[in-house]
C-alpha cells in the first residue's frame, strides 16, 4: 500500500507539469499560426533565443547584477530595521507602546504611493529605489517577528524562570528561538516583496537593471525581451524563496512536524 501511495504521489506531482507544458504548447503554435502577434507577445521559441543571445552578449548578466544589489541592499536594510523594532516591541512594554502604533499606521499606507515623495527627498539615482524596497520590507519582518515573540507559551517562560535563567538568558535560550519560525516566515514574506518592488522601483529612471530593459524593450515592442526580464524576476523570486527553506529546514530540524513536512 505504501508504494503504490508513493507511485500515486509520483504520479500526481508529474501532473503538475502537464497543464504548463500545454500553454506552452498552444502559446508556440497560435505565435506561428499568426493569432497572438508578436508585437503582443513573443513565441516561446523566440523568448528562447533571446534569452540565450543575452546571456551570450552578458547584456542580462550585468543588468540582473544590478537588479540584485538593489534588491539585496533594500532587503538587508528592510529586515534589520524590521528585526531591531520588533525586538524593542516584542520584548519591552514601552517599546510595544511607542513603536507598534506607528508600525500599524506604517502598515496602511501603500509604498507605491510614497515614490513621488521619495523621488522628491532622494533625487532619481540609487536612493530612492532602495529605499522603496527597504521602506516595503520593513512591515513583514516586523509584525511576524512581533507575533512570534508575543506567542511565546507563558509556561514555557515560568518554567525557565524557574530553573534560574536571567533576563537575558530568558531571551536568549527561551524567546529567540521560539520565534525563529516566525522570523523566518516574515523573511520569506520579505523577499517576495522585495522582488515586487524591484520591479516598481526600477522603473523609475533606470539607467541600468532589468527594468531598464523592460522600459527599453517597452519603447522599440520587443516583446520577447519583456518576457525575458520577467521571467529572471520570477527566478529570483523563486531561488531567494527556496533559500529561505533550506535555512528554515535546517535551523528549524529539531520541530519534527517541519522534518516530516520537508520529507
Amino acid at each position: 500500500m505504501q508504494r503504490s501511495g508513493a507511485g500515486w504521489a509520483y504520479q500526481l506531482k508529474g501532473a503538475r507539469w502537464l497543464s504548463p507544458i500545454v500553454l506552452l504548447l498552444l502559446w508556440e503554435l497560435g505565435s506561428r499560426a499568426g493569432l497572438i502577434p508578436e508585437r503582443t507577445l513573443a513565441a516561446p521559441s523566440s523568448v528562447i533565443a533571446t534569452l540565450l543571445g543575452m546571456i551570450q552578449s552578458g547584456e542580462l548578466l550585468r543588468n540582473l547584477l544590478v537588479s540584485f544589489g538593489r534588491a539585496a541592499i533594500g532587503l538587508a536594510i528592510g529586515v534589520t530595521i524590521g528585526t531591531v523594532l520588533a525586538l524593542v516591541a516584542g520584548l519591552s512594554r514601552s517599546g510595544d507602546a511607542a513603536i507598534d502604533p506607528v508600525m500599524q499606521i506604517k502598515r496602511t499606507i501603500p509604498v507605491v504611493a510614497l515614490s513621488p515623495l521619495f523621488i522628491v527627498w532622494f533625487g532619481i539615482g540609487e536612493t530612492p529605489k532602495i529605499a522603496l524596497i527597504a521602506f516595503a520590507t520593513i512591515f513583514p519582518v516586523y509584525l511576524n517577528l512581533y507575533q512570534g515573540i508575543r506567542g511565546i507559551d507563558v509556561r514555557l517562560v515560568d518554567a525557565a524562570r524557574s530553573f534560574g535563567l536571567s533576563q537575558a538568558e530568558l531571551i536568549r535560550h527561551v524567546i529567540l528561538p521560539g520565534a525563529l519560525p516566525s522570523f523566518l516566515t516574515g523573511l520569506r514574506y520579505a523577499l517576495s516583496i522585495a522582488v515586487i518592488l524591484l520591479v516598481i522601483a526600477e522603473q523609475i529612471n533606470a539607467s541600468s537593471g532589468l527594468g531598464f530593459l523592460i522600459n527599453n524593450a517597452r519603447d522599440f515592442m520587443r516583446t520577447d525581451i519583456i518576457v525575458v526580464c520577467l521571467m529572471v524576476y520570477a527566478i529570483l523570486g523563486l531561488g531567494a524563496d527556496l533559500i529561505v527553506r533550506a535555512v528554515e529546514t535546517r535551523a528549524l530540524a529539531w520541530r519534527p512536524n517541519l522534518v516530516e513536512a520537508r520529507s
